[in-house]
This record gives structure tokens, sequence and C-alpha cells, in this order.
């Protein structure tokens, strides 16, 4: 019998992985209803690469680069001044603190996101950013956006499908940055995308749906499981994330009676593209020994890890 998951490898955790799927979606006594298999997944750092830096942070950069450029004083002041420098270690600093419990850098970030999105329309955002996907490379592989998915973890999408399965982005990163892209790197379309987002307002002179100035909410930590119920209305019998904000998520998924919460661990080589690092999931592998979450190893769980174009049809 073939491997169902042929970029994992054949060890414990792969094995437990089907194992779950299979009795769940069996008929045994283990078996879970088709409606209620709700899987839940965490993006940056889980469905795809988020080093040096998270994706959306570079369509960003790009865009305080040019507001620097037209007005020269947004440049003495971050995070300005980190687009202009190229110092993505400030901002990559700036997230790890947030994971840590210090937003002090991130509202910079936050306030200069806002600032760049403010009165424009959602169709002209989606335009700029599908844009960017099309152009952009990733800033260590070289590569386009859509071979830095984690090929192992898209094959886990469609067994779970083939399965019964419901799969849902649940993400820190920006709703609207993501939906342009999600069917076609992850096979999940734009409605089942559950993200950050900034507040929206109709604008019945131009008949456009514009963003605001604030944040309608930080889709983050203890969000995650109320966003959840809001947009889906069911708990998930499996969730995925990679990061100390994904604890509340896998531990909200640990309420179901049949639960399975996979952490994902970039404890790889460079050679592979995913160097380790365990910056910003400190807390996250502390609270998977505590309350007994699958740890999957980019090392010895994944014999490959990225994908070819074509990513959603694997």
């Amino acid at each position: 019998m073939s491997q169902p998951l042929p970029s994992w490898a054949d060890s414990a955790t792969t094995r437990g992985i089907i194992e779950f799927v299979e009795r769940v979606s069996g008929g045994g006594d283990g078996a879970v209803p088709a409606p209620e298999r709700v899987a839940v997944f965490d993006n940056d750092g889980t469905l795809w690469t988020e080093k040096p830096m998270p994706t959306q942070l570079h369509f960003i950069v790009q865009q305080w680069a040019a507001a620097a450029a037209a007005d020269p004083d947004l440049a003495e002041h971050q995070p300005y001044l980190a687009a202009v420098s190229g110092d993505f270690a400030w901002l990559g600093a700036a997230l790890d603190k947030h994971y840590d419990g210090d937003d002090s850098d991130l509202q910079l970030v936050i306030g200069a996101i806002l600032a760049a999105t403010a009165g424009e329309s959602v169709v002209d955002y989606e335009r700029s950013v599908a844009e960017f996907y099309r152009s952009a490379k990733h800033l260590t592989l070289g590569t386009p956006y859509r071979d830095a998915v984690y090929r192992p973890m898209v094959e886990l999408l469609r067994y779970l499908e083939e399965h019964g399965f419901t799969c849902y982005i649940i993400s820190g990163g920006d709703r609207d940055f993501m939906r342009p892209i999600t069917a076609e790197y992850y096979g999940i379309p734009p409605e089942r995308v559950v993200g950050s987002a900034v507040g929206l307002s109709y604008d019945a002179d131009s008949a456009e749906v514009r963003y605001g100035t604030t944040f309608d909410f930080m889709d983050d930590g203890p969000i995650k499981p109320v966003r959840i119920w809001t947009r889906i209305g069911r708990r998930p019998i499996m969730a995925a994330g990679n990061s100390n904000g994904d604890i509340e998520m896998l531990r909200y998924t640990q309420g179901s009676p049949h639960s399975l919460a996979l952490l994902i661990h970039h404890d790889d080589t460079a050679d592979r593209g995913d160097a380790a690092y365990d910056s910003g999931a400190e807390k996250a592998l502390a609270a998977a020994k505590e309350h007994d979450f699958t740890v999957v190893s980019v090392r010895d769980d994944w014999t490959s890890v990225f994908a070819a174009s074509g990513a959603a049809d694997m």
C-alpha cells in the first residue's frame, strides 16, 4: 500500500496522523460525521516559509519604501527606516518581541500598515497584492512565493479533503493579503480564509468598500478560537500551527472528543532552505510537552520541504 503522504517520512508522527484521519473518517467508534471534520491551519511558518520575514512584510516594505521616497521625513522613523535601509532584522525582531508579549515595536508596524491602505478600495488592494505575487521572489530562496509553500502540508490538505475534511486557514496575517492566492497555492477558497483585518466601510459615492484607519481585529493568540467560532461555528477536530500565537487554537481544538493538534517545529538544516529556528515558538514548544501536542519535525518527519509549481494540484 502506497504512502498517502509521500513527502512525509515513515515516522511515528506520520503514522499517528494517518491513524487519526482514518479513525475519524471510518465507521468505528472513533468516527466523526463529515460536517464535523473541520481542520484549521495557521499560514506563516505552517503552510509556507515565514523567514527571513513573513511574505506580507515583504510586500509592505515595498510600500513603505515608496512612501518614504515621497516623504523623506518618514525615513527617519521606524518602520520606514527599516524599509529604506534594508534592516529586515528590526522587523523580524519586532515580530519575535510580539510573540514574547512585547508589542511596542509591533504598534509602529501596525500604524504604518494602516497608513499604507487608508482609503484604498478592497479591489485596488487585491490587484496590487496579485501583482506582487506575480513578480516578487522569496528573499533568500530566490524563487516565486508559490514555490516557498511546504509540500508536505499541501499533501496533508489534500489527504484530509479526500477523507471528508473541510480545511480553513486561521492566520494572524492579513486576510485580504492571503485571499488572492490561497486557492492556487493551497486549494483553499477565499471564503475559508480567516485572518487579521483592517476596518472597512462602504463608500456610497464610488460604490466601493474601502479600508479605514483602525484594525477590525488581530487574529492571533486567544482571538483565534474566537474567530474560529464566529466564522465557522464549529470546534475543529484538527489544527496545525508553529508559533506561540497558535497555542490557544491548538488547545481549543483539543476540546473536541477526537482531536489532533500539530505543532510544526523548524529544526531542519539550512541546506534544504528551512534553517532551524525556535524564536517566536518557545512557549509553544513548552506547551507541546504540557498539553501533548504532536510535534512535527521538519528535519525528521518531512523528506522534502518545498512545493514545485502547481502546489494546489498535488
